[in-house]
């Protein structure tokens, strides 16, 4: 089974990925290594070859779990748990990664706009959603893993950043 952990840069999806008790795939490092169409002038990064992901992704053992972790993986599971973190601390966070103020600013506005959260639930038959804001990893972590194991279900839609963002 594959499972999407997935959410706007900066959620805390590697972070997470790294305290599973599962077999953790990070997208990233698959588009870096060769599954790339090149960089995107616009944006100043790797453009991702869906289809060569799909083909690798396809092919692979699906008697375990396995998490995709990055912030496009919903696109290529059935089930997706999408993290969510307020833009008042997205915000300071991908500044001091070095993302540029386009580009933070891109990020926000899609935080804010449930842009994942809303592909995931228009691509997958499940998902969950979690707040990650005021949690630690550990916390998120062991979500992850109740949700996983059927001990807790997080329906989508609990998150609103849009007053937080826009005011009112």
């Amino acid at each position: 089974m594959q499972i999407a952990l997935t959410g706007t840069p900066g959620t805390g999806k590697t972070t997470v990925a790294a305290l599973l008790p599962y077999r953790v795939l990070d997208i990233n490092s698959l588009v870096k290594g060769g599954m790339n169409l090149g960089l995107d002038p616009e944006r100043g990064c790797l453009e991702a070859d869906m289809d060569a992901l799909a083909g690798h992704l396809g092919g692979l053992d699906c008697c375990e779990t396995l998490i995709l972790e990055g912030h496009f993986s919903h696109h290529f599971a059935d089930w997706s748990i999408v993290l969510r973190l307020s833009p008042s601390i997205l915000g300071p966070r991908l500044e001091a990664r070095g993302y540029s103020r386009a580009k933070v600013k891109e990020n926000l506005e899609a935080e804010a706009l449930d842009v994942i959260l809303v592909e995931a639930v228009e691509m997958c038959p499940r998902v969950d959603e979690i707040d990650t804001t005021g949690r630690s990893a550990e916390e998120v972590a062991g979500m992850i893993g109740d949700i996983i194991e059927g001990r807790l279900s997080l329906a989508p839609g609990q998150v609103d950043w849009l007053e937080e963002f826009f005011g009112s």
